[in-house]
């Protein structure tokens, strides 16, 4: 599963700005990577877990502004097109997982 977590914050005052990094910053401490300005993406392993990402960002998100979250399969997430641009992975973002014994 993946958690979408999209926002739209005011940057007009000292205190805005201020906000607007605290939160950014948790969602970057927390394991989010970010798709697009404003767009962060997080895996989750399967429903309880994505419910308590989403507990997490409800917890940090500002008071003021738009902040919204949209919780998908990973099936759905593979889904997407990209109409223009070039996707850059810097980051190995992927359900796979590499077991030594």
């Amino acid at each position: 599963m993946r958690v979408i977590v999209l926002f739209d914050l005011p940057v007009v005052t000292a205190e805005d700005r201020r906000e607007y990094t605290k939160f950014r910053k948790y969602l970057l401490k927390s394991g989010f990577l970010m798709m697009q300005e404003s767009v962060y993406c997080k895996m989750a392993l399967n429903q309880t877990s994505a419910s308590s990402i989403m507990d997490g960002v409800r917890k940090n998100s500002p008071a003021e502004g738009l902040v919204q979250m949209l919780c998908i399969t990973e099936k759905q997430y593979n889904k997407m097109e990209c109409v223009c641009g070039k996707i850059t992975k810097t980051v190995l973002d992927t359900d796979e997982r590499l077991v030594i014994l």
